[in-house]
């Protein structure tokens, strides 16, 4: 057990990035499933861009605050900058989400649900890049 809590404490970051990542994820799709489910068309590609980017909204809100609380424990007095940073780079994963969903269902045909999920993996790959680098950066290594 003291094992498991040493390689905890020595990897918590990348473990809670995991955990509040696949709980984000897990919003997301939830919320675009419901949406395409119920309301909107997925092989109307207009539509299927709605469902992407109410998941994304719900996703981005979620992810901001318990990145901010319990991966990246910031300390940054300026909320208002932090979460813009955020957007923004969520904005950009948000593009190239909406880029494979378009590639992978428009163009390619193949299924909206299995692009998604794979679509994000990639997502969240890009997103702690970000954040560590761009976001939440602790030595200021950051673009401000």
């Amino acid at each position: 057990m003291q094992k498991l809590k040493e390689l905890y404490k020595r990897y918590k970051e990348i473990i809670n990035y995991l955990i509040f990542g696949v709980l984000t994820t897990v919003i997301s799709l939830l919320i675009y499933y419901i949406s395409v489910f119920t309301f909107l068309n997925p092989e109307n590609s207009i539509q299927l861009q709605i469902a992407n980017i109410l998941s994304w909204i719900a996703g981005v809100t979620f992810a901001y605050f318990s990145n901010r609380k319990f991966v990246f424990e910031s300390e940054e007095k300026n909320k208002i900058k932090e979460a813009g940073r955020f957007v923004l780079s969520r904005v950009i994963t948000l593009i190239m989400d909406m880029i494979i969903m378009w590639l992978g269902v428009t163009l390619l045909c193949l299924n909206d649900k299995v692009i998604k999920l794979i679509s994000q993996v990639v997502i969240i790959v890009s997103n702690y890049i970000f954040s560590k680098i761009f976001v939440f950066s602790k030595n200021g290594n950051r673009f401000d």
